[in-house]
């Protein structure tokens, strides 16, 4: 499993982008992990999926309502991911109004969330492997504070508990 001070998995997300420019088009866009972390600050937040009742109701607008916050404190950009497609992130994150605050992050087939070791198996429940609920802090592409929570709770992956640690570490 991820540890603090380990490198973020090798790999790639995928984002719906919504206005074509900046090199990407208007659609999904793959974003190489690497690349995308070099020389940032990011609070990444990770959650079972788009439109479950805690992520909707709690962990995706505690991030908005944070962003703001967050972004003073030296955070550089909020990800949201889930095992979800880009299209269905891209439609949650209109719902939710991320715009220009958090990320909405898609690992369709479950390729990072494996890599990171932070796994969550619904099958029993019809929804298949999907993330764990946690949130880190990561500095070129080095984990700097993980918050995992223990099965069907939220206490310790909020945005408020991220910008503590953030606030800690500036």
């Amino acid at each position: 499993m991820l540890k603090v001070g380990d490198k973020l998995p090798a790999g790639s997300l995928q984002e719906y982008v919504e206005v074509e420019g900046n090199g990407c088009s208007i659609g999904p866009n793959s974003f190489d992990i690497e690349k995308s972390t070099a020389g940032k600050t990011i609070a990444i937040f990770a959650l079972p999926g788009a439109y479950t009742p805690t992520c909707s109701a709690k962990h995706v607008p505690g991030y908005v309502a944070q962003a703001d916050a967050l972004k003073a404190a030296g955070v550089d950009e909020i990800w949201c991911v889930s095992v979800n497609d880009a299209f269905v992130m891209g439609a949650w994150g209109r719902d939710q109004q991320t715009a220009g605050k958090v990320r909405m992050m898609g690992d369709g087939s479950a390729t990072f969330t494996q890599a990171t070791g932070l796994t969550l198996d619904l099958t029993a429940r019809g929804m298949g492997l999907r993330s764990n609920r946690y949130s880190m802090l990561v500095v070129d592409g080095v984990v700097k504070t993980l918050n995992v929570e223990a099965p069907g709770k939220f206490e310790v992956s909020d945005a408020d508990t991220m910008l503590k640690q953030v606030q800690a570490l500036a």
